[in-house]
């Protein structure tokens, strides 16, 4: 079988002419009237819609950029806060402090008839001595519910100043000391944050947690396993 002729019709021949004519006389009326109002109407709603549609998509394309990029800065701003506090917790005055915070308690939490200077029966002089010589209101945690008592405090020279340190007893008379002084001026720049990040120290001579606030830092030292150390850290924080 033949296939199909797939050519394109000859128009110019006067068959095609004669129809095309006849067909422009029969609705030559309806070719020269003028467009309807609603269908003008209904076009330039269609290309309105059409505009704001391509104006929605440009403005959308605008914001997603600056989400992205307001993003990307705030990423790049949370990771650099992040480096810059631990660099400044492990600086060499933090290692200092913290090495010196496991000095003090195993030089002091032994003693028996002299371990602090002022007692806990005399605890309100004994914060308002502190405070005013570390320049810095100081507050004593409480420990009771953790099975400590506060045994009392002391003076102690820095590298930075003036520090503290407090001492509690549990029942056993097992101690534990915690720690407070001033930094270098790079740690007193360091912004205050939600939460402070706790180290773990055991590079002294008694095993400690310590954390940076504002300048100061606080090292709760005691011969106990680590995380029951990391509680009782905890609990101090929570309370200074």
């Amino acid at each position: 079988m033949k296939p199909p002729s797939s050519s394109t019709p000859d128009t110019d021949q006067p068959a095609w002419r004669a129809q095309r004519d006849a067909l422009r006389r029969l609705h030559g009326e309806v070719l020269d009237e003028p467009i309807p109002p609603s269908l003008l109407a209904a076009a330039e709603m269609v290309a309105a819609r059409q505009d704001q549609h391509a104006r929605w998509m440009r403005w959308s394309g605008i914001a997603a950029g600056l989400l992205v990029a307001f993003g990307a800065g705030w990423l790049g701003s949370l990771e650099w806060t992040h480096q810059r506090r631990a660099l400044l917790a492990n600086g060499p005055a933090t290692q200092e402090f913290v090495h010196a915070a496991a000095v003090a308690h195993v030089v002091y939490a032994p003693e028996k008839r002299h371990p602090v200077d002022v007692a806990a029966t005399e605890q309100q002089h004994l914060v308002q001595w502190l405070s005013k010589r570390l320049d810095k209101p100081l507050k004593v945690p409480d420990l009771s519910a953790q099975g400590y008592a506060l045994v009392g405090g002391r003076l102690l020279p820095g590298g930075e100043g003036a520090r503290a340190q407090f001492m509690f007893e549990r029942g056993d008379g097992e101690r534990l000391t915690l720690y407070i002084g001033s930094l270098d001026a790079a740690a007193a720049q360091q912004p205050r944050s939600g939460e402070s990040a706790f180290r773990y120290s055991q590079e002294g001579p008694a095993p400690s947690f310590y954390w940076v606030d504002q300048g100061f830092g606080y090292a709760l030292t005691g011969k106990l396993p680590r995380e029951v150390l990391l509680n009782l850290a905890g609990a101090v924080y929570r309370q200074l």
